[in-house]
Formats: structure tokens, C-alpha cells, sequence
């Protein structure tokens, strides 16, 4: 069954700032969709507040997931309706294995008495660790401690395999990776690729849609989605970079605040 998710006129500031002036989005599943733009013009504030950051406050607007406005849910509610933030810079939480959290957030989202078997669990487990190369020893290791930069990244992604939420929200997966980890990172996004998930991925570059095709461009500046296009939109950016779109709309100065 198909998925929406829908950002209507979204207001966002940070102690009495305004970040976000009014985003409009409309995510389907089965469909990628990448937001692009300067450094500071709100396209991690935006991930965060979909979210529910407290440290961001919504002044004016909606997020619809299926037509139910994730703004009024609690944190945990919104991750247990279908959505998921994979961060650019995840915590470290001593104490937890990733194998209990994960386990523990695939049965969250499960009616009770439908939790997943311990033994379908670490075939699962095992069987997406090898596909994102990594190190069975992981699985028992505290969540994200001691993780390299890529092993974080790897390790967001191999959440986003086993929770499978409706919709993924990637705030700048590519940062800090080499080309081989970029490359693993990327295979996984694309297979989770079909009809029942949909993706918002943030970046600044496109190397890393080298290897996964958006279905959708977006360019945000001064707190607002400025520009839409196709994977075509996404090169332009990259050769002639941005000054072409700011002459285009007769912006002056991009910058709407520091990003968090």
C-alpha cells in the first residue's frame, strides 16, 4: 500500500530564530527524493523537526504521514508510525548491544504477541551485516561506541534494513566516507528501493548519487524549497554550483541560519 508523506508550510525556529520559512514537500513511497542546497539554509533543521528535535520549535504548519500530523506525536510515536532519521552524527549509548536495541525496536513497532523469534532475528541480523560488509562482532558491541566514522554510517543503514519503516530520512549519510564505504552505504539504500518505502536523502554532493538514482531533486535556500527537478538537477549543481539558481530567483543572501 502506498505512503505519503506531506510537509506543508513548515515553520521552523531555534531560540526565536527562523530557520524554516515555509518548506513544502510531498514524498511517496516507492519514490527518492534528495534536498541539496548551501550550508545553513535549514536542510537539517528540517530533518530534525519531522522528527521532533524539543531543541526545534514548530510555529506554523503540518507533517502528514498518511494524512495523521506527526507534529502532535511524541518522538517514540513517530518511529513507531513508519518513520526514521538516520543521523549525521549518531550516539553512542553504552550498556545497549546493537543486536538488543535492534531487536527491540523491530518488536516495538510489532502488535503484541507478533514479536520477532530469536532465531529469525540473527538470520536477519546476520544475513544484512554481510551484505553491508560488516563485522559479525558488532552485533554485540554497545551501540555506536567506539565506531569509526564509516562504521557508524553502515551501521544506520543496517537499522534502516532491519526496522523498515515507510519512510527513511538520510541527513548527510555520505559525510566522512571513503569511496568504498560510500559504495556499501549506497547498496543498501538501493535495496531497500520498492513500493513500500520511501527516502528523503540530505547532501551536498553528488558522489554519492553516482550510485543511487533520485527519482526527485530538490534545492533548498533561505529556509524554503526553491527549485525541483530530476537526477539531471542534482549535476547541474555539482558542475555550475549554486549562483546560477540564486540569479535565476533573484536571491541575494542564501544563508537563513546555522544548521544543527
Amino acid at each position: 500500500m502506498a505512503s505519503t508523506l506531506v510537509i506543508k508550510d513548515l515553520h521552523v525556529e531555534i531560540e526565536g530564530k527562523e530557520i524554516l520559512k515555509g518548506v513544502n514537500l510531498e514524498l511517496d513511497s516507492g519514490k527518492i527524493h534528495v534536498i541539496m542546497g548551501p550550508n545553513g539554509t535549514g536542510k537539517s533543521t528540517l530533518a530534525s523537526a519531522i522528527m521532533g528535535h524539543p531543541k526545534f520549535e514548530v510555529t506554523k504548519g503540518e507533517v502528514l504521514l498518511n494524512g495523521e500530523n506527526v507534529l502532535e506525536m511524541e518522538v517514540d510515536e513517530r518511529a513507531l508510525a513508519g518513520l526514521f532519521l538516520a543521523m549525521q552524527y549518531p550516539s553512542e549509548i553504552t550498556g545497549v548491544t546493537n543486536a538488543d536495541f535492534l531487536r527491540s525496536a523491530i518488536n516495538a513497532r510489532r502488535e503484541e504477541g507478533q514479536e520477532i523469534s530469536l532465531m529469525k532475528f540473527i538470520k536477519e541480523l546476520d544475513k544484512n551485516m554481510d551484505f553491508l560488509e560488516m563485522d559479525q562482532n558488532m552485533a554485540q558491541r554497545y551501540l555506536n561506541e567506539g565506531f569509526s566514522g564509516g562504521e557508524k554510517k553502515r551501521n544506520e543503514i543496517l537499522q534502516l534494513m532491519m526496522i523498515r519503516p515507510e519512510f527513511g530520512i538520510l541527513d548527510e549519510i555520505d559525510s566522512g566516507l571513503d569511496i568504498d564505504a560510500l559504495k556499501v552505504v549506497s547498496k543498501g539504500i538501493n535495496k531497500m528501493r520498492g513500493e513500500d518505502f520511501g527516502c528523503l536523502i540530505i547532501t551536498h554532493y553528488q558522489r554519492l548519487l553516482n550510485y543511487i538514482e533520485p527519482d526527485h531533486v530538490h534545492v533548498m535556500m533561505q529556509g524554503r524549497v526553491v527549485k525541483s527537478g530530476g537526477p539531471e538537477l542534482a549535476k547541474r549543481l555539482e558542475s555550475e554550483g549554486y549562483e546560477w539558481i540564486k540569479q535565476e530567483l533573484g536571491i541575494e543572501d542564501e544563508t537563513v541560519g546555522q544548521e544543527a
